[in-house]
């Protein structure tokens, strides 16, 4: 490797690091999702720093042209990254159909509310919803029918 290319791949690794760490300041990626990028950035720029590195891997290995082997470890690390981000969205998903069944029963609950007569103030429905103190939603749909069933006893 050249010192021009040595130079470049330096400060291309750096430039790299900065970035994640700008963009977890930032709040646009979250420290969980930094660690995978944060720890490539430093990969890269050991390598870059220590030319000899990926010879001597590549020798201890058996791999006799050392840039295949920077291209196997890229290939894991996409292997890996997706397989991540598969089970990153597989949980939103059960997270977003959890939420979707839960909008759908406290609709069910305000037409029924709706239906018997009873005019409720939105407040009143659900107190404290946005502040429910991390109850589980069972918990807060629970001491929201019991609040509607007050309500409804009272007119």
């Amino acid at each position: 490797m050249t010192d021009l290319v040595q130079v470049v791949s330096v400060v291309f690794s750096a430039l790299l690091l900065a970035l994640v760490l700008e963009l977890v300041r930032r709040r646009k990626l979250t420290e969980e999702y930094s660690l995978i990028w944060i720890v490539c950035a430093i990969a890269l720029f050991t390598l870059s720093v220590w030319r000899d590195l990926l010879h001597v891997a590549a020798r201890t290995l058996g791999v006799f042209y050392p840039p295949a082997l920077l291209l196997l470890a890229l290939t894991g690390f996409v292997f890996v990254v997706s397989l991540y981000f598969s089970v990153v969205v597989s949980r939103q998903r059960q997270e977003i159909e959890r939420l979707v069944e839960e909008i759908a029963l406290l609709d069910a609950d305000v037409r029924q509310l709706r239906e018997s007569g009873g005019s409720v103030p939105a407040a009143d429905v659900v107190p404290r919803a946005a502040g429910d103190g991390g109850q589980p939603a069972k918990l807060r749909r629970f001491a929201g029918e019991q609040h509607v069933r007050r309500v409804q006893s009272n007119d």
